[in-house]
């Protein structure tokens, strides 16, 4: 009985509005398929109940320097939600996980097709579930974001990046045309997915020309919408060049709103 009743508190916990830890705005906190998972609930959903899907969902992202943008977002009637996989890089087995996030989503009324708003390895995460859903995403958006395998990931990560794959070096790059983002955008320029993202030029940690500027290259070569702001001398750094961008805010506002 004790260990029905501790269950039954705990799944209350897990579905009851909390006080986010790494934010000063209200979340739902729950659960999918064993993953931790936050609702940045707007009050007066606009129509649709458009949402922004933030990534990496960890324990400590999303944080204080995201509120300028979440806070406006859920002014407009916009939600913002996201699911910790844990440290992945686009591997099979996190699109699946997303997915059940995705399905979760949609079960609680919210629409099918959010906008994707992925800073640094969320970018990696975020984009690599857009390739391979590109009928269930209205935009994506990126923070400096990682988008090529063969950028951060193997270059700073290699150990984990081959485990979370489950393949040898060899056999991953072998693979990059199957699985890494920047070989696979076709899908999301037939489907007119319009990206944004802002990214320094001095960033050593994502360097720009090997994300952002391939991708910018690739997409606008497929008549994909693609724009890049790139801001001079900045690197992987929390600026408000960075979390306070105007032209961000206005494109996740107007893509979340499109619907």
């Amino acid at each position: 009985m004790r260990a029905f009743l501790a269950s039954t508190l705990l799944l209350s916990l897990l579905s009851s509005p909390l006080q986010a830890h790494r934010l000063e705005i209200r979340s739902l906190e729950f659960e999918v398929a064993g993953h931790r998972a936050f609702i940045l609930e707007a009050d007066s959903p606009a129509p649709g109940k458009p949402w922004v899907w933030y990534a990496p969902t960890l324990k400590r992202h999303p944080d204080p320097s995201h509120t300028w943008y979440f806070k406006r977002l859920l002014a407009k009637g916009v939600s913002v939600a996201g699911c910790d996989v844990g440290e992945v890089r686009g591997s099979p087995r996190s699109i699946q996980d997303f997915n059940r996030f995705h399905d979760e989503m949609i079960k609680r009324g919210y629409s099918d097709k959010p906008v994707l708003l992925g800073q640094s390895r969320g970018g990696l995460m975020m984009l690599s579930w857009a390739v391979n859903n590109p009928g269930k995403v209205s935009a994506f958006a990126g923070i400096y974001p990682v988008c090529n395998l063969e950028s951060w990931p193997l270059v700073r990560d290699q150990k984990s990046t081959l485990k979370d794959y489950g393949m040898d070096l060899e056999e991953l790059r072998a693979s990059l045309k199957r699985f890494n983002p920047t070989e696979n955008l076709a899908a999301l320029a037939e489907h007119e997915v319009p990206m944004f993202m802002v990214h320094g030029d001095s960033d050593g940690v994502v360097p720009l020309k090997d994300n952002s500027a391939l991708i910018e290259d690739r997409y606008s070569k497929l008549d994909g919408p693609v724009t890049v702001k790139v801001i001079p001398g900045k690197g992987h750094a929390v600026v408000d060049e960075f979390f306070k961008c105007g032209e961000m805010i206005a494109f996740l506002l107007a893509s979340a709103l499109a619907e």
